[in-house]
């Protein structure tokens, strides 16, 4: 593709410290000469970088510990990129003068003398959700530095909504499965309303013959005046916890808000805010607390031993890599089982791959795309919060695989053979939550394509909502293009990966509130979530500096002729001369065909939908017919861009609000039309079904 493009330099956002006026001031903390002086300060600081430099960051199955990098290349659209305010952990704690340096000390070296805990002491020690008093007691906020530090005991845990950073100074914590530890970097936590709320739980202390509030005091010092952390020291006990939390502002979330639909998206929905703790150290800092009453991530018993079977299996000596496929109904939480099992994966290994099969709810990419991509980096939040650019992407078009089956599954076989096979890295398979009548027989077939390990269904009301996907039932099962006995449709895998002959497998009973019901709050439906991971890749076309959301007429395009590309229509039959009216202000897939595109002189159109790479999308702003060039908007690097040599057209629509929100106009709005009349005949499109029977048509043949 010919591009030529004028326009801003495209980075990672810097995390936008911002501040809250309701706070009161504080005292400035102790200088770094007079805390040197301490001799007893000096040792605990000293000790405590000891015991951090101790600590993994990141564990592998087999191989030895390897650090977490810094740099979040899984999770571009984010944009956050946080300053090195704090150091994890790792860094010495100097801190700056004050009056109270000497009172200080003398506190430090009591609680040292005093610091096993009297009974008085551990009956205020609660497992459980933090709300109310407690959360009181055990926060403190620092006004001028804009974050907050959270003492948190074994087995308590905080439910919220909103986004922030977390770092774990002292202790261990999870979230969703992923245990993040004293020394690794910071994370980004999403929790908005339009899915389950986060649930941060205090893990119990790795480490042996600690002692915790000589340790822990420098590390409250470093981070909160003198008096907050008095506070704080006091509910330091064996196994206690230490968290700071700070304000998140990124690019993806500057864009979303500048929506008014969703300026509330990280608040909590209707039915939860009688449950919203509103006066705490953490709601100034983008965190609402909820109490008891509002359910997080709730495990079954089958849930969580299906985890740990699965995790177990892939620590141990199998034969070759673990190949788990997931299947169930819609709405019974796969999606949320597969996040939270990548999560528990990434404790014990460096990446896993994930193969999407759910054209619906896709993990990593806009909708309608079929990807393999390789995880790096936890998953905490829903699918829009890390939205990426997988390894190997595939654009069908469509939501739904109904309209050609075929394809579909050819698709997935192409995605699978560009896998190298002496990968030994974890493999999760994500499917539709069709599984009657054909999506049945599309989940037959992919059992037997894949060497699969490991069958996870899901299900609920204590009844599986479609047969039970056993080695045995396949013996006999009918797919869409596989029949008994079961034979192995990819050549490939005979020669270098021969399948099990079986696999295990786990059902999974889910009984989390309102299981098998689409949800019905705002934010919560499901093409709600297609459009919020559009508009989350979309945000990539924003600069990466502070400043107001630019509207889609004053992003500056690339100009691409008409002879260097191929336009098709892959969802329906459109006629040539009407081409160009379905393709403008539509998005489009970036895609690379395996032959050189040739033109005689005028645009090249497409009659057949190819299953070639794609490497992005873009939005086709506008078409010169007299120039021969369309306008395209995208965020995909012009490196890569020069490879693409076909836009593919599909039925995943530009959300409306793109289009509506574009200040700066006195007149009629681009793109946008009230001259239309919906009650005309054929107003609609015309969808074409390849390869479904219908019952009008049994008897013809």
């Amino acid at each position: 593709m010919k591009v030529n493009k004028n326009t801003q330099a495209k980075g990672h956002a810097k995390s936008q410290k911002w501040k809250d006026v309701r706070g009161k001031r504080c005292r400035p903390p102790i200088s770094s000469s007079e805390l040197n002086s301490s001799p007893v300060m000096a040792k605990m600081a000293k000790e405590h970088q000891a015991t951090v430099k101790k600590k993994p960051t990141v564990k592998r199955l087999k191989n030895k510990a390897k650090s977490v990098s810094n740099a979040k290349k899984n999770t571009p659209s984010s944009g956050f990129k946080k300053s090195d305010t704090h150091a994890n952990g790792r860094s010495e704690f100097t801190m700056d003068e004050s009056e109270d340096s000497q009172d200080w000390r003398e506190y430090s070296e009591f609680i040292h003398r005093n610091g096993v805990e009297t009974s008085g002491d551990m009956e205020d020690v609660k497992p459980g959700r933090l709300e109310g008093e407690a959360l009181h007691e055990c926060a403190e906020r620092d006004d001028r530095q804009n974050h907050a530090v959270l003492v948190m005991q074994k087995d308590q845990s905080l439910c919220f909504r909103g986004k922030c950073f977390l770092t774990c100074l002292y202790g261990r914590v999870e979230v969703m499965g992923f245990t993040i530890e004293e020394g690794q970097q910071s994370y980004p936590l999403f929790s908005p309303a339009s899915h389950c709320p986060l649930t941060i739980t205090a893990m119990e202390s790795s480490g042996h013959n600690r002692d915790d509030r000589m340790e822990a005091s420098p590390i409250l010092r470093k981070y909160l005046p003198s008096a907050s952390a008095k506070k704080l020291v006091k509910k330091i006990r064996s196994n206690s916890s230490i968290i700071l939390l700070e304000p998140m502002e990124t690019p993806l979330t500057r864009f979303l808000s500048s929506f008014t639909d969703l300026t509330e998206l990280f608040s909590p929905p209707m039915s939860e805010l009688m449950s919203a703790v509103l006066d705490t150290p953490l709601n100034g800092l983008g965190m609402i607390p909820l109490v008891k009453d509002i359910e997080g991530l709730k495990m079954s018993k089958s849930y969580a031993d299906a985890l740990n079977m699965v995790v177990s299996a892939c620590k141990g000596d199998m034969d070759g890599y673990a190949v788990i496929l997931v299947c169930g109904t819609k709405n019974v939480g796969k999606s949320t089982f597969i996040r939270t099992l990548i999560n528990t994966l990434l404790n014990h290994t460096t990446s896993v791959d994930y193969l999407e099969g759910d054209l619906g709810q896709t993990e990593f990419t806009p909708a309608g795309c079929l990807s393999l991509s390789t995880v790096r980096e936890p998953l905490l939040g829903p699918p829009f919060t890390h939205q990426c650019t997988p390894e190997h992407m595939i654009y069908y078009g469509h939501s739904s695989c109904d309209s050609d089956l075929d394809r579909y599954l050819e698709s997935l076989k192409s995605l699978w053979r560009r896998r190298s096979q002496s990968r030994e890295t974890p493999v999760i398979i994500n499917t539709m939550g069709w599984v009657r009548g054909f999506g049945f027989q599309l989940l037959v077939d992919m059992i037997r394509f894949f060497p699969l390990s490991h069958v996870v269904q899901l299900a609920h009301s204590g009844v599986t909502q479609c047969p039970v996907l056993t080695p045995e039932f396949l013996r006999t099962a009918h797919g869409c293009q596989t029949h008994p006995p079961a034979q192995t449709a990819l050549a490939e895998f005979t020669e270098s990966h021969s399948p099990p002959r079986s696999y295990t497998h786990l059902i999974v009973q889910s009984d989390f509130q309102g299981v098998a019901r689409q949800g019905t709050a705002k934010h919560q439906r499901s093409n709600e979530h297609r459009e919020l991971s559009l508009l989350a890749y979309l945000s990539q076309l924003q600069s990466p500096d502070p400043g107001p959301v630019r509207p889609l007429h004053s992003l500056t395009p690339y100009q691409v002729p008409h002879t260097a590309v191929a336009l098709g229509v892959i969802h329906c039959e459109v006629v040539p001369t009407h081409m160009f009216y379905a393709a403008n202000a539509s998005l489009v897939g970036l895609c690379c065909l395996g032959e050189k595109v040739t033109s005689r002189g005028g645009p090249v159109l497409l009659s057949q939908a190819p299953i070639c790479p794609c490497v992005g999308f873009g939005v086709l702003r506008g078409i010169d017919m007299v120039r021969g060039l369309y306008f395209l908007l995208t965020p995909v690097d012009p490196s890569i861009l020069r490879k693409v040599n076909c836009l593919l057209l599909g039925a995943i629509s530009l959300p409306s609000c793109i289009l509506t929100t574009q200040p700066g106009f006195e007149g009629e709005m681009p793109y946008v039309t009230t001259d239309y009349s919906f009650d005309l005949t054929g107003a609609g499109k015309l969808r074409v079904f390849k390869g479904l029977t219908r019952p009008s048509q049994m008897g013809s043949q």
